[in-house]
C-alpha cells in the first residue's frame, strides 16, 4: 500500500501550521538576515562600479533609529493583539479564538515588526564589523529604506485593522466567511468524493478509535487506497465535527469473504485525524453552530445586544442560501473513491445548529422574533425541499415559544403576521 500524502491532508496540515503566531514571524527573521547578507554580493559584481558613495555613519543611524523603535512597536502589537483576542472570546464566543489568531493583517504586521528589528540589529552588526565595501554599504541603505517604507505602510494597515480585530462585527465576518468556504467545498463535494451511502450505514464490522475527541478531517484517499488493496468497502459514520470516542464508530467495513477479523484497520483508523476542537475547515455546522453562539451570548440578560443576533440571522440566511446555489460543473456526481460510501450533511442539522438557540433565547424579543421570522420566510422561498421543510419547521417552533415568551397580544400578533407573510 503506498504510504503518499495526498493533497487534501497537505492542505489541511497546511492550514493547522500556518495558524501558529510564530511561524511568519520565524520565516520572516531568517528572510531579513539572508538579505542582509545577500547585500555582500553586489562587492563582487559589476555594479560595485557604478554605487554612489554613502557615508557609514548614515547608515548606521538609520538602522540604529530602526532597530530602538520596532521592538517597541512589536511589543506594542502584541499587546494590542492579546487584547483583541480576549475581546473576542468574552464578546463573541471562544470558538472565534483560532480565525482571530489567523487574522492576516495582524500576522503580517508582526512578522513585518519583528523582522525588520531582526533586520536591523543584524544589520548593524555587520556594518561595525566593516562587513561591506562601498557597493554593499549602497545596497544595505537602499534596502534599509526600503524596510523603512513596508514598515510605514504595514503600520498604518495594521492600526486600520487592530480597531476592528476583536470587535463582534468583525467576529462575525470572519466566522460568515469561514463557515462560507467550509459550506462551499461541502455542496461542492457532498459526499467528500465518495459515494452516497445506500441503505443502512451501519451494516459490517465496525471500527473504532483509542482516541477521545473530535473528527477534524478525514484523509479519504487513504481510506480508498487501503480499500483497494484489501478488496473491502468502506462507509463512513463519524464525519467531521462528529465527537469520537471508543464507542462511537469510525467506519463500517464490508467484503466479500466475510473475513473481517482479520483485517488490519490502523491504517484506516489513521485517516481519521482527531483533534480536542472542531475546526472550521472541514466542518460547516461548527461555522453555523459559531455564529449561533454569539448571537445566543448577545441575547443573554447581562449583553443584551439583539442588533447582534439580528446580524446573526442575516448571516446565516446568506450562508445557508449559499449551500443551495448549484455547485461547479466540474463537481457535479464526481465520484473520486469509488470503495467509500459516506452520508451526505443533513439540512435539519444544519438549521437546527443555526436557529434553536437564536429562537430559545430570543423567544421574549420582538425584534428577533419577526426578523427570524422573516429570515425562514426567504429561506422557505427557496427552491429545495429539504430547505423548505426545514426551515418551516424552525418556523413552527419559533412561534411556538415566542407564544410562550410574548405577553403582549400586540407583540405576539407582529410575530404571527411575519410567521404567514
Amino acid at each position: 500500500m503506498s504510504s503518499f500524502i495526498s493533497l487534501d491532508r497537505l492542505r489541511f496540515l497546511f492550514n493547522r501550521f500556518a495558524e501558529r503566531l510564530w511561524v511568519r514571524p520565524l520565516a520572516i527573521c531568517l528572510l531579513s538576515i539572508v538579505v542582509v547578507f545577500a547585500a555582500k554580493f553586489i562587492d563582487g559584481s559589476q555594479l560595485a562600479d557604478f554605487a554612489p558613495l554613502v557615508e557609514k555613519d548614515s547608515v548606521e543611524t538609520l538602522l540604529s533609529i530602526m532597530a530602538s523603535s520596532m521592538l517597541v512597536i512589536a511589543t506594542l502589537s502584541v499587546s494590542s493583539m492579546v487584547a483583541a483576542y480576549a475581546a473576542a472570546s468574552n464578546s463573541a464566543t471562544p470558538r472565534s479564538f483560532s480565525l482571530v489568531v489567523a487574522d492576516d493583517v495582524s500576522q503580517n504586521a508582526l512578522s513585518t515588526f519583528v523582522g525588520a528589528f531582526i533586520f536591523s540589529v543584524v544589520a548593524i552588526t555587520a556594518v561595525k564589523n566593516t562587513f561591506y565595501e562601498k557597493a554593499g554599504l549602497f545596497a544595505l541603505f537602499v534596502l534599509t529604506v526600503f524596510v523603512f517604507a513596508v514598515v510605514i505602510l504595514t503600520f498604518v494597515r495594521w492600526v486600520d485593522s487592530i480597531a476592528r480585530l476583536g470587535r463582534v462585527g468583525s467576529t462575525i465576518d470572519k466566522v460568515e466567511k469561514a463557515a462560507e468556504k467550509a459550506l462551499i467545498r461541502r455542496r461542492d463535494k457532498p459526499t467528500l468524493g465518495g459515494i452516497s451511502v445506500l441503505g443502512s450505514p451501519t451494516k459490517g464490522q465496525a471500527v473504532y478509535t483509542s482516541q477521545i475527541g473530535y473528527v477534524q478531517h478525514i484523509d479519504m484517499a487513504v481510506i480508498q487506497d487501503w480499500a483497494n488493496d484489501l478488496d473491502v468497502s468502506v462507509v463512513l459514520s463519524a464525519l467531521p465535527g462528529t465527537f469520537a470516542s471508543n464507542d462511537q464508530a469510525l467506519a463500517y467495513i464490508s467484503i466479500p469473504s466475510g473475513a473481517l477479523s482479520e483485517l488490519d484497520c490502523a491504517c484506516l483508523i489513521k485517516a481519521f485525524h482527531i483533534g480536542k476542537d472542531r475546526t472550521f475547515e472541514d466542518d460547516p455546522r461548527f461555522g453555523l453552530v459559531t455564529l449561533s453562539e454569539i448571537a445566543a451570548r448577545a441575547l443573554s440578560p447581562a449583553v443584551n445586544d439583539p442588533g447582534t443576533a439580528i446580524k446573526v440571522i442575516g448571516s446565516l440566511v446568506r450562508l445557508i442560501s449559499t449551500f443551495n446555489t448549484p455547485p461547479k460543473m466540474e463537481n457535479q456526481k464526481q465520484v473520486e473513491f469509488n470503495r467509500v460510501a459516506v452520508p451526505e450533511i443533513l439540512v435539519s442539522d444544519m438549521f437546527e445548529d443555526a436557529f434553536t438557540a437564536i429562537a430559545r433565547d430570543g423567544a421574549g424579543n420582538i425584534e428577533v422574533c419577526v426578523r427570524l421570522q422573516k429570515g425562514l420566510n426567504s429561506l422557505e422561498s427557496l427552491n429545495n425541499d429539504d430547505i423548505q421543510k426545514a426551515a418551516r419547521y424552525q418556523k413552527q417552533l419559533a412561534l411556538k415559544r415566542a407564544c410562550k415568551a410574548l405577553d403582549i397580544e400586540e407583540d405576539l400578533a407582529a410575530v404571527q403576521k411575519a410567521f404567514r407573510s
